[in-house]
């Protein structure tokens, strides 16, 4: 971030009482709040606690790589309404050069938040990544998800900084 950049820790009372201004909007239209940046699903007690106090009327969405403890995934499941999940890739050589970490307890958290919640709260985005997966890499992964009972898929091009932009074939 850059130095104009403030960051205030706040508790889900004071975000609410940040949020409620618009109770009469979200409650119209079906907003509500958007939970992303960094991993979300690390604070799934915050969420939890802000869902008691907003109630049912607001609708709440977690943007997430699903890179965490399976209890998580499953306090998440109990709070939120929508999820977007970025996967990279399923394949495990190409997700842990891009990340540096394992596929595995994505996917396996994947398959427990469909179990949990069903196809229709889960949109898994899949990103083409300059220098690090092609476009049958990207099919394979859309045809994994599918099977898995992936029904929502966004499928796009992923814009990296020139700085982490690897040369093709490495």
């Amino acid at each position: 971030h850059d130095a104009s950049t403030t960051i205030r820790r706040v508790t889900p009372d004071q975000l609410y009482e940040t949020t409620r201004v618009d109770d009469l909007y979200f409650q119209a239209t079906g907003g509500g709040v958007t939970f992303g940046g960094g991993e979300p699903l690390l604070h799934a007690g915050f969420i939890a606690a802000f869902r008691a106090l907003c109630g049912d009327a607001w609708r709440l969405r977690a943007e997430t790589s699903l890179y965490v403890d399976a209890a998580l995934v499953t306090q998440a499941a109990a709070c939120v309404d929508e999820f977007f999940v970025d996967i990279k890739d399923t394949d495990p050589a190409i997700y842990e050069r891009y990340t540096g970490l394992s596929v595995g307890p994505v996917m396996d958290n994947l398959g427990r938040l469909l179990d949990l919640v069903g196809s229709d709260r889960v949109t898994v985005r899949v990103p083409s990544i300059p220098g690090y997966n092609a476009p049958d890499d990207v099919s394979r992964s859309v045809d994994r998800l599918k099977r898995m009972g992936v029904t929502r898929l966004d499928r796009f091009d992923y814009i990296i900084p020139a700085s982490r932009e690897r040369p093709s074939g490495a």
